[in-house]
């Protein structure tokens, strides 16, 4: 099922635990079709060049088996890790920026991928708070 142009329901719920169920619920869809339009709006920023989607929603099972935390926004289909093939993280995180979205968090996570997030509320306003995740530990971008 397509949530956007370029983002299907399939591809934001795809996992390797797939011994675990992974079907959002109709909250957690409408979640993932607002993070589908903003993944539209990064694809633009980036010059149209493919998002690879790594992770999106986690049922609590996939949540549980990668070992994050009950609070992540992927949790609720608020956020996807991603990569853009021919653009280090970095690159992404700075064209998110330098493009103005409407992002809730950014995190360039071990200089592989990027956690990209919205707001859990679509009435909230995006904290556009930016980290830095690696073997030093969470900080500051």
């Amino acid at each position: 099922m397509n949530l956007s142009p370029h983002f299907t329901l399939e591809e934001l719920t795809i996992t390797d635990h797939r011994e675990f169920d992974n079907t959002p619920n109709a909250s957690e869809t409408a979640n993932l079709t607002r993070l589908a339009d903003f993944l539209e709006q990064v694809k633009e920023a980036i010059g149209g060049k493919p998002v690879m989607v790594n992770s999106a929603f986690r049922s609590k099972a996939v949540n549980d088996a990668v070992g994050s935390s009950d609070r992540s926004q992927h949790r609720l289909g608020c956020a996807a890790d991603i990569r853009v093939p021919g653009m280090t993280p970095d690159q992404v995180v700075k064209a998110i920026m330098a493009a103005g979205l409407p992002y809730d968090q950014l995190i360039r996570e071990f200089d592989r991928w990027t956690h990209a997030s919205i707001t859990n509320d679509p009435k909230g306003n995006p904290r556009g708070q930016v980290l830095i995740i690696d073997r030093q530990g969470t900080r500051p971008y």
